[in-house]
């Protein structure tokens, strides 16, 4: 009777770790997330500034 016990509890420690791991894996995939879209927004802001950057270089060029 001891082994089939055994046996459950191991299982049942098994999944408690895995569900532990996914959990971490969730959290770990949603600061990804996070930062892939805050870089995306940082990009997008200096590509903005790079076009007012050309087009004032240009008015200016063109001014001389």
């Amino acid at each position: 009777m001891f082994w089939p016990m055994f046996a459950v509890a191991v299982g049942f420690l098994g999944l408690v770790v895995l569900g532990v791991l996914a959990v971490r894996v969730f959290v770990e995939a949603q600061r990804l997330g996070w930062q892939v879209s805050e870089s995306a927004r940082r990009i997008s802001r200096a590509a903005e500034d790079l076009e007012r950057a050309a087009v004032s270089t240009a008015r200016t060029v063109d001014s001389l």
